[in-house]
C-alpha cells in the first residue's frame, strides 16, 4: 500500500538546504507535494509593496526551478492559506503537511487554526524551525520573563549552543502526484509591466537560494574582514545586503552563522573582530523577532506606554516631500532615492532618514514604517518595526529621544567625499566635497560652477535642522515625568 502524501508548505523558506520540514518529509519515502500559498485575504499574510513582491516572484521562480532539478516542482495556490491547506490535503488524500515556523502575529494564529482544523480531519500536523537561530520561548531572563534589552539577550544567545551542522538539501524528490493543479506563477500579478518599474531594482539583486549563497560567500571572503570597519560607509559595499535573502528564507540564519564561524575559526584573528560585529547585528535580527513574538502590539503601538500620548505633527507635504526624495538634506536624498531604485537602503543611512522624519519633521514612526514596509525588498515586519521605534525613543532598548541624527553630520562622517550621494544625486556631483551635504552654503560662483539652482534643479531645505531640533525636545517634554 503506498504512503500517503505528505505536503510541504513553503512560507518565508524558500530554498532547499538547511530546510528541516522538507528533509524530513523527504526522508519518509513518502510523496511530496511542495507547495506556496498566496494568501492576501489573511490581514499581513501577503507580501504587501511592489518591490518585495517583485522579489517573491523572482524568488519562487528560483524555488521551482530547483526543484525540477531534484524531480520535483512548486505547487502554487492562491487564497486564504486554511481553506488552501484543507482543500489540498483532501484532494491528494495527504496523511500529514509539515511546514516551517513563523512569529508574526497573524502567523501564529494561523498555524493554530490549521492545526485544529487538520489534525481534526486526521491529518498529521508538524512545525519545524528554521527561520531563527533560537525559539522566542528558549531565550528568558533569569526570573523567567522575556527580554526587553538587547544586551542581556545577546549575552544570553551566546550561552546557549551553537547551532549545528546544516541540513543538506535532498538529492531527489519524487514527482508530484498527478492530478495536483498548480496555478501559473505570472497569473499572480506580482511583477510590474506597463511600465516596469522595477528594471532598476532587477539590476541590484539575484533572487533565490543561489543568489542568497553567492552573497554569503561574498560576505565571509570579502568583506568580514573589514566588516567593523566599513558597515557604516554607504558609499562602499560593507555589509552583507543578505537582508531580503534572510527574510524570504533563501538562506538561513543557521547557514549565516556556521559560514561566518567557519571562516573565522579557518583565518584566525584576522576576521574575529568582523565576525563579532557581524553576528551581532545577525542576532539583533533575532532579538526583533523575539520582541514580536512576545509583544505582538508593536508593530503599531510604542512600547513605551508615555510615546502613546507624544504630539506627533499631521503634514502631508513634507511627508510626501520625505518620501520622493525632496528634503534639500542630501544623504536624506540620496538614502530614498536608494530604496526607490533599489528596494533596499545602507542601514547607516536608514537612521538617518528615519531620525529626520520622527524628529526633524515630527512626523510618526508608525507612517515611517508603513513607507518601509511599502517599499523595501527586505519588509520585514519584526525588524522593521523594532528598529523604527529604536529611532524614536520609544522602543525597547531604544536610543534616547534627544539622539538627534544630524544629516549633515552623518553625511560628513561616513560620506565625507560625496560618493554615496553623488552616485544617487548626481545633480549635486560637480559641487565641491565640502559642500556636497551644504548645498545651500556654496557660493553664487560653486553653485553657478556646478550647474545648480537651489529650489529648482534641487529642492530648498524644508526644515531648518537648528529649529526641528529644538520643536522635537519641546515635543518630548510634554511627555516626560
Amino acid at each position: 500500500m503506498a504512503a500517503a502524501p505528505i505536503i510541504v508548505w513553503f512560507r518565508a523558506d524558500l530554498r532547499l538546504h538547511d530546510h528541516a520540514a522538507l528533509s524530513a518529509a523527504a526522508a519518509t519515502g513518502a510523496p511530496v507535494i511542495p507547495v506556496y500559498v498566496h494568501d492576501e485575504e489573511t490581514p499581513g499574510h501577503c507580501t504587501r509593496g511592489g518591490a518585495s513582491r517583485w522579489w517573491l516572484h523572482e524568488s519562487l521562480k528560483s524555488l521551482d526551478a530547483d526543484l525540477r532539478k531534484l524531480g520535483s516542482s512548486l505547487v502554487l495556490a492562491r487564497g486564504p492559506a486554511l481553506e488552501v491547506l484543507g482543500d489540498l490535503a483532501r484532494e491528494t488524500g495527504a496523511g500529514a503537511i509539515f511546514w516551517s515556523r513563523g512569529y508574526e502575529p497573524w502567523a501564529v494564529k494561523l498555524e493554530s487554526n490549521l492545526h485544529g482544523a487538520l489534525e481534526g480531519a486526521g491529518v498529521r500536523c508538524r512545525r519545524f524551525s528554521g527561520a531563527l537561530l533560537f525559539e522566542p520561548e528558549d531565550i528568558r531572563t533569569g526570573s523567567g520573563d522575556p527580554y526587553r534589552q538587547y544586551t542581556p539577550f545577546y549575552k544570553a544567545c551566546l550561552k546557549e549552543a551553537e547551532p549545528g551542522t546544516t541540513l543538506k538539501a535532498p538529492v531527489a524528490l519524487p514527482r508530484v502526484p498527478d492530478g495536483v493543479e498548480s496555478d501559473k506563477l505570472e497569473s499572480w500579478g506580482l511583477k510590474p509591466f506597463k511600465p516596469d518599474w522595477a528594471s532598476s531594482i532587477a539590476a541590484a539583486w539575484t533572487p533565490g537560494e543561489t543568489g542568497a549563497q553567492a552573497r554569503l560567500d561574498w560576505l565571509v571572503k570579502e568583506i568580514l574582514q573589514g566588516y567593523q570597519a566599513s558597515r557604516d560607509f554607504p558609499g562602499i559595499d560593507g555589509t552583507s545586503r543578505l537582508s531580503p535573502h534572510l527574510h524570504f528564507g533563501e538562506v538561513s540564519p543557521h547557514d549565516v552563522w556556521n559560514a561566518v564561524r567557519y571562516t573565522t575559526a579557518a583565518m584566525g584573528a584576522k576576521l574575529e573582530t568582523g565576525a563579532e560585529n557581524f553576528l551581532r547585528q545577525l542576532l539583533w535580527r533575532e532579538f526583533s523577532h523575539h520582541l514580536l513574538f512576545h509583544r505582538p502590539g508593536l508593530v503599531t503601538s510604542p512600547l513605551r506606554p508615555e510615546y502613546a500620548k507624544f504630539p506627533w505633527r499631521t503634514d502631508a507635504e513634507n511627508l510626501e516631500a520625505w518620501k520622493q526624495a525632496r528634503t534639500g538634506y542630501p544623504i536624506v536624498d540620496a538614502g530614498m532615492r536608494e530604496l526607490y531604485s533599489t528596494g533596499w537602503m545602507h542601514n547607516r543611512v536608514r537612521m538617518v532618514v528615519a531620525s529626520f522624519l520622527v524628529k526633524h519633521l515630527l512626523i510618526s514612526w508608525q507612517q515611517g514604517a508603513e513607507w518601509f514596509l511599502d517599499t523595501l525588498v527586505d519588509a520585514d515586519l519584526a525588524s522593521n518595526s523594532v528598529n523604527w521605534q529604536w529611532v524614536a525613543g520609544c522602543g525597547a532598548d531604544a536610543a534616547p529621544y534627544f539622539r538627534i541624527f544630524n544629516p549633515v553630520l552623518q553625511g560628513k562622517k561616513f560620506d565625507a567625499k560625496g560618493v554615496y550621494v553623488k552616485s544617487w544625486i548626481p545633480e549635486l556631483a560637480k559641487l565641491p566635497n565640502n559642500r556636497i551635504h551644504e548645498p545651500w552654503k556654496a557660493t553664487k560662483a560653486e553653485l553657478e560652477k556646478a550647474r545648480i539652482s537651489l529650489g529648482e534643479s534641487y529642492p530648498d531645505r524644508i526644515v531648518d535642522l537648528s529649529e526641528g531640533r529644538k520643536r522635537a525636545l519641546a515635543a518630548y517634554e510634554t511627555i516626560k515625568g
